[in-house]
């Protein structure tokens, strides 16, 4: 029986879930989540990544998804918006039935300056960075200190 062994922790624990993978990525799951619940070592599951490229894209496709989320929560919170807020109430009427009936309400939320600071930071740093460089051409007077004291 030459070739019949043991299946590599790859074929057992991996690679039938992932489908999981890419799903738990999705939902904002770790790496080291993740093999925590398939029963594999970090270490494991780093070289697995660089060997397997059909694990590398479960992953990488899983993270756009809950990344592409966020970004669009982001930006949300960001600019602002406004939502609908429902609510059931409940009475009893005159022949002591219980009714019930909706109210909604719009609600706004209004812009975040943190949100839209680190928005910008991100997209455009080069205009929104905290530290600006400044540079200076040809000779910049300078006197010290004592030289003022004695004039």
């Amino acid at each position: 029986m030459a070739g019949a062994g043991r299946k590599s922790k790859y074929e057992e624990f991996v690679a039938p879930h992932l489908a999981r993978i890419e799903h738990l990525c999705r939902m904002g799951a770790t790496e080291a989540e993740i093999c925590k619940k398939l029963g594999v070592a970090v270490s494991s599951f780093n070289l697995y990544k660089h060997e397997h490229p059909e694990l590398s894209e479960a992953l990488k496709l899983g993270k756009v998804v809950a990344d592409d989320a966020v970004e669009a929560a982001l930006y949300r919170r960001a600019v602002g918006y406004t939502y609908d807020e429902v609510k059931v109430n409940s009475y009893v009427d005159n022949n002591q039935n219980q009714r019930q009936f909706r109210t909604v309400t719009t609600k706004e939320v209004p812009p975040d300056v943190t949100a839209a600071i680190f928005w910008l930071k991100n997209r455009r740093p080069e205009k929104w960075r905290d530290r600006h460089e400044f540079g200076f051409e040809g000779n910049i007077p300078v006197r010290l200190i004592e030289e003022e004291k004695n004039l």
